[in-house]
């Protein structure tokens, strides 16, 4: 099969290159999935490039990548079954990410099949695109754990998401809002429009309103910008709100991906 081969650490016209590999073998608990789409994330820079060094020694390879095949998220139709698993049949439709734990490793995505558990993986809604299914998972289990697990997003609260207009803070804003909060999203004023479409009431331009200024008042901030640590999630915090949930695409999700990137696809 066809793949995007990592043959070390380094720039992407330096180490990438299409090759044939052969067709992953499966586990009994795993599935093979046929790709029809895969997403990129900025973890498939840090492991391309192999920094920080610490994804190195957390999994991802010393002195090269263990696995060289790219990619994390995955949506596609199942090839086969493993013996063990009772959840998928050949044929159906489904979205998921192949890795777990360590997102800082490659998951074999980009490849004309791939390999996951069945555990990793979750049914694609109809009303979801493959393209749009492969874009889910990193993004939206990181916004899921941000929002719903430490943020604890009750309807009828306001959320302030700061860097909502990346992959993970557009998750993030419409996970809030489909709870039932009010949304205050902060970004570049080029991204006002769109925010405001996938569900934002509020949106404020970093670039001419620093919102640890404003003096208003919020039940959540989920800051993934990070562009005021020392004085801004931490500052927010203490004078505007109860709950600051910090993430980054480090963030442990949630163990499984059934039901909770599901949830986030229908959401979204």
């Amino acid at each position: 099969m066809k793949a995007i081969v990592q043959s070390a650490y380094g720039a992407p016209d330096d180490v990438l290159a299409l090759r044939d590999v052969p067709q992953p073998s499966i586990r009994d608990d795993e599935v093979l999935v046929r790709v029809r789409a895969a997403s990129m994330h900025p973890d498939i820079w840090h492991t391309v490039n192999g920094v920080p060094y610490a994804l190195r020694i957390m999994g991802g390879g010393l002195r090269g990548p263990k696995n060289p095949v790219l990619g994390t998220d995955v949506a596609g139709e199942v090839e086969a079954v493993g013996g063990a698993v009772s959840r998928f049949q050949v044929g159906d439709a489904v979205f998921g990410e192949i890795v777990s734990g360590n997102q800082w490793t490659n998951g074999g995505a980009y490849a004309e099949y791939a390999a996951a558990r069945e555990s990793r993986l979750a049914p694609k809604p109809s009303g979801v695109t493959f393209e749009q299914a492969a874009s889910v998972p990193t993004s939206a289990l990181i916004a899921l754990r941000a929002v719903r697990g430490e943020g604890r997003v009750r309807s009828g609260q306001s959320v302030l998401v700061n860097g909502a207009g990346g992959g993970v803070g557009t998750m993030a804003v419409q996970i809030a809002r489909a709870a039932g909060a009010y949304v205050t999203a902060v970004d570049s004023s080029g991204k006002a429009d769109m925010l405001r479409s996938i569900g934002a009431e509020h949106v404020i331009d970093y670039a001419q309103e620093d919102f640890t200024r404003t003096g208003e008042r919020y039940d959540v901030i989920v800051d993934l910008a990070g562009n005021h640590r020392g004085g801004g999630c931490g500052r927010s915090s203490r004078l505007t709100a109860p709950t600051c949930s910090w993430a980054t695409s480090t963030s442990t999700a949630a163990p499984t991906i059934a039901g909770s990137a599901a949830s986030a696809a229908s959401s979204a």
